[in-house]
């Protein structure tokens, strides 16, 4: 499928979601098209071709690894895309920043990843999601460093609707997890990255024994996304200090926000009445306000 009437907000996420598909060199010229000043409708494969060093054959077989039909299509979108007002907003941190400066790159970084990831969102994967997830005698979570404190962040979520979930974060837990799913059982693996050793062990195994597979992630041609049954998107775009893990984690917290509810609307009922009684159940570990 050709990526050539793409929403002008998903451009810049599908491009850094193929990166990894490209060699370096390849990459490179990825960069160098970035890195024009004036790169605009009128901007030449010739000038592109010469300034990235490499032959214009290569920049159009670029362009069709990145999902475009050819340099010219490639060029309209990203066009499109620098148009945008949150194409401006990311901007690297630097060692003159004031404190006002440095919270509104980092605010900034954060928006795009919302907007962009937004843009990306696959409705119809994000439903077969909530569906596994209502539908799971058993739900396990994979995930390790930062995507861990992803993964119990939702299952706290969960369980204040009744939905229980295990977080494993170790290797040799992750792979026990998945030797004891079967049929009726979704796991799901976190990995910003989507090339974790062992999620991707882990989801293997759950996979082989019957159970459904979901994969959060940020790169859907990722060793992760490629065994998964759905996966669900984040995008955010990187820098040295600001990282794209750290905007990246934002945008995935509110996929699994709004995953949260759509479960809990599956059984609106059922997860009203479990709401109540695990926030009753913990009304007394909280101070009583004073006036």
């Amino acid at each position: 499928m050709m990526a050539d009437n793409l929403d002008p907000k998903a451009v810049g996420a599908h491009i850094r979601m193929r990166l990894p598909l490209l060699t370096p060199l390849e990459a490179k010229v990825v960069e160098t098209v970035y890195a024009f000043r004036n790169f605009g409708p009128e901007t030449s494969l010739k000038k592109v071709a010469t300034e990235a060093g490499v032959s214009e054959a290569m920049v159009v077989k670029i362009s069709k690894k990145l999902g475009f039909s050819g340099y010219r299509q490639f060029r309209a979108a990203l066009v499109g895309y620098n148009a945008l007002p949150t194409a401006e907003m990311h901007h690297e941190l630097s060692p003159d920043d004031t404190s006002r400066d440095i919270v509104q790159k980092v605010f900034r970084a954060s928006i795009q990843a919302l907007e962009e990831t937004l843009a990306i969102l696959d409705i119809a994967a994000f439903d077969r999601a909530a569906d596994l997830i209502h539908a799971a005698r058993q739900l396990d979570f994979y995930g390790v460093g930062g995507s861990a404190q992803i993964a119990r962040d939702v299952s706290h979520k969960f369980l204040r609707i009744g939905v229980r979930a295990g977080v494993f974060d170790d290797a040799h837990m992750m792979l026990m997890s998945a030797a004891l799913l079967g049929a009726e059982d979704t796991a799901i693996g976190f990995s910003h990255s989507g090339n974790t050793m062992a999620v991707i062990e882990a989801l293997q195994l759950a996979r082989r024994n019957g159970a459904r597979t979901i994969a959060i992630t940020n790169y859907d041609s990722s060793p992760l996304a490629r065994l998964a049954d759905v996966v669900l998107c984040s995008t955010a775009q990187g820098s040295p200090l600001i990282g794209e893990n750290a905007a990246a984690r934002i945008a995935q917290l509110n996929i699994l926000d709004a995953l949260f509810v759509a479960v809990a609307q599956r059984d609106y009922r059922a997860a009203g009445s479990n709401l109540e009684k695990t926030m009753a159940a913990v009304t007394s570990k909280r101070k009583e306000r004073f006036l």
